[in-house]
């Protein structure tokens, strides 16, 4: 392969990459960025499929927001590979901030000002014994109560931002191809009439 590297990565490696890129995080965004505006789709389904990724990110199922955000852009006609790349959304940086302010609306939606008699959460034992039922009342049903229209704002934000720079790039791009085209199509044409 030509862009393997020379000395494989071990799993520390691959984890401090996962945690802290090797370039940095504007070189990153700045990657996935190009790579969502350069998929070749239509607007509309390039901006969904990112607003399925982002959507998905503020859900607090671990693991499987690729699967949400790749069931949502087919439910909403997106393009599977920018909802895979919208869920960058979520990351390392970004998830402390999300969860809390999912967690903190959940609650709000669900209890109102007063949250009144939520017992306390033993996340640790809940985990160590993987007790789905304890887990879910006290922390995942405010924050999925939460996520989802915190989801939904920032999906259509997403969206709109998308799909504006997507029929930016793409009309820029007609006009580069035309243009880069229009000296030889002249060309062409002057050589068939003998001029």
């Amino acid at each position: 392969m030509i862009f393997r590297r020379r000395i494989p990565a071990d799993f520390w490696e691959r984890a401090r990459i996962f945690l802290w890129p090797r370039r940095s995080f504007g070189r990153s965004a700045l990657y996935i960025k190009k790579r969502i505006l350069r998929l070749s789709a239509t607007p509309h389904a390039v901006a969904a499929g990112v607003a399925a990724g982002v959507f998905a990110s503020f859900l607090p199922f671990m693991g499987t927001h690729f699967v949400i955000a790749a069931a949502v852009a087919f439910i909403i006609r997106g393009n599977m590979l920018a909802s895979a790349l919208g869920t960058a959304v979520g990351n390392p940086l970004t998830f402390p901030f999300i969860w809390g302010a999912t967690y903190e609306l959940g609650r709000f939606i669900l209890y109102g000002r007063h949250p009144g008699d939520i017992e306390p959460l033993h996340l640790g034992k809940a985990l160590w014994h993987l007790e789905f039922t304890q887990l879910w009342t006290p922390l995942l049903k405010p924050m999925t109560a939460g996520g989802v229209p915190l989801g939904l704002l920032f999906g259509l934000v997403f969206y709109g931002l998308t799909r504006w720079a997507t029929s930016a790039f793409q009309r820029q791009r007609r006009k580069r191809l035309l243009a880069r085209s229009a000296p030889g199509r002249a060309r062409a044409i002057s050589q068939e009439t003998g001029a």
